[in-house]
């Protein structure tokens, strides 16, 4: 079965993909009773490889939806990849340009359409050094704030085995346990009639960040840094949850 609102492409990659993902991968599911249904909600996950889009969104089609993910613009133009994007109806992300905000019109139009719209908030693969998620940027807050749909938190582990953060060598063989969790949506309600500033978005992403850590924390079974790993101080040390 597909979800309802995967297009025609979207489909047919699916039916390429997913029996590749069965072969090399054991899934271990949970939380699909926290995806909402008959609304548009933001989907916010860690990442730690660049296969890791393609095992979340393998959950999420998996549990009868197709997300539209916020993906850097570059891949727009890969040979393949670019058109996999494109006809599937992904939204490329412009970094850094005048374009910058037709992503998050675009993700907003999605979101009011009833879709779900999947986001990375790190914008990056992390840099901790154990792979926790690291201090985040603020665009999923800007979004959940704008949009006020459910921000559902999802955390995954397993996907590094399958490909390491900035490794070339792809390690199908043997299958590879992936763990992918989602959480109850994280309560932004409180937040809404402030002010749109640093300090309103600065809160909105700590308390999403900090939803997908607390899961993965269970996943992992492990502890993990007081502070999140930090890109903008020197050595990644950080003295703010946000």
């Amino acid at each position: 079965m597909h979800p309802p609102r995967a297009n025609r492409s979207y489909r047919n990659i699916a039916r390429v993909l997913r029996p590749v993902l069965y072969a090399i991968t054991r899934r271990d599911w949970r939380g699909a009773e926290h995806l909402p249904a008959g609304t548009g909600f933001i989907a916010a996950g860690n990442h730690m490889t660049n296969v890791d889009p393609v095992t979340f969104a393998h959950y999420l089609y998996d549990n009868g939806v197709a997300p539209k993910i916020l993906a850097k613009s570059s891949l727009f133009g890969v040979p393949v990849l670019g058109w996999v994007l494109r006809t599937s109806g992904q939204i490329p992300v412009y970094r850094n340009t005048s374009k910058a905000g037709d992503s998050l019109r675009a993700a907003e139009a999605a979101l009011a359409a009833g879709e779900c719209v999947a986001v990375f908030p790190e914008g990056t693969l992390t840099r901790d050094p154990d792979l926790w998620p690291m201090v985040a940027k603020t665009g999923v807050a800007r979004l959940a704030l704008t949009s006020r749909v459910p921000v559902v938190p999802i955390a995954q582990w397993g996907a590094q085995d399958l490909l390491g953060r900035y490794k070339k060598l792809f390690k199908p063989i043997p299958p590879k346990k992936v763990t992918v969790v989602a959480g109850p949506p994280v309560d932004l309600s409180d937040l809404y009639d402030r002010p749109l500033d640093a300090a309103t978005l600065r809160e909105a992403t700590g308390r999403v960040m900090a939803a997908i850590t607390a899961l993965l924390a269970d996943v992992r079974g492990g502890t993990p840094p007081a502070q999140p790993y930090d890109m903008r101080r020197p050595g990644g040390a950080s003295t703010d949850l946000t």
